[in-house]
């Protein structure tokens, strides 16, 4: 069980979430959009229930996780603390990572919105689990490749975006339609990562079409999931509606603490 926040990091936290919220209403403000249309999510991987905690007590309320194994014992430990901490019942958890076929009966129990669906098999294993496990829709975004939509900057071994997952855009389509005929998960959008050695701007850009034409199709599927500390400006620039922050907002990651 957690042990609870302390005043100094509440502090610290509180600092950072304010800084980072400037940097979305800068970068929503210079795009000509609302900034209250960009949600901030927390990616708390490898730092404490705690560290949640203290976020939910300062307003923080959409938690990203990568990895299940964590996040599913995060969230417990979180949910174990809510008579003290009343403000966790509001927390909206995201699983942002890769996700394995064989943890998705754990992840529809506390996940409200998987952003990395990427696969036929994926869709019907979610969707199983979810019809199982769960009393309402689960809610879910197509992981885009961007590799074959922008070029690097500089030719690089680790340029290459393969190893982040997702799908083509032209297979997209299909993709939805199958997700959509699925009756306990809602198709909402699209997340990519910017692939690495390219310039985040173009590939944003690219994203924000293929949101475009996924929306044509589908106009519940609004959500854009884009941009990281490095890159946030240049997500909101082109669309995001929601962005992944990590570093900027707990600090540097190591191990678990």
């Amino acid at each position: 069980m957690t042990q609870g926040p302390t005043a100094e990091r509440r502090a610290e936290l509180a600092a950072n979430r304010a800084a980072v919220l400037d940097r979305i209403a800068a970068a929503a403000r210079s795009a000509g959009r609302d900034p209250a249309d960009v949600t901030l999510i927390a990616v708390t991987k490898t730092f404490p229930a705690d560290d949640v905690v203290a976020l939910a007590d300062i307003g923080q309320r959409d938690v990203g996780e990568n990895r299940d194994q964590e996040a599913a014992s995060k969230a417990a430990a979180v949910a174990a603390v809510r008579d003290a901490h009343p403000a966790v019942a509001d927390l909206r958890w995201h699983f942002v990572g890769q996700l394995q076929r064989n943890k998705v009966a754990s992840v529809v129990r506390y996940a409200d919105l998987v952003h990395s669906v990427d696969r036929v098999k994926l869709v019907t294993s979610l969707d199983r689990a979810a019809a199982e496990h769960r009393d309402r829709p689960l809610d879910v975004l197509v992981q885009i490749d961007l590799a074959g939509e922008v070029p690097a900057r500089q030719p690089s071994p680790k340029a290459s975006i393969g190893a982040r997952g997702g799908v083509v855009p032209a297979d997209l389509l299909a993709l939805a339609e199958t997700i959509a005929g699925a009756t306990a998960l809602r198709l909402r959008g699209v997340m990519a990562v910017a692939p690495l050695g390219a310039d985040p701007a173009e590939a944003f850009a690219a994203l924000a079409g293929v949101s475009d034409r996924l929306r044509a199709e589908f106009p519940q599927a609004g959500v854009v999931s884009a941009g990281m500390s490095g890159d946030v400006e240049a997500a909101i620039a082109h669309g995001a509606t929601h962005v992944r922050i990590g570093t900027a907002l707990l600090g540097g990651r190591t191990a678990l603490r």
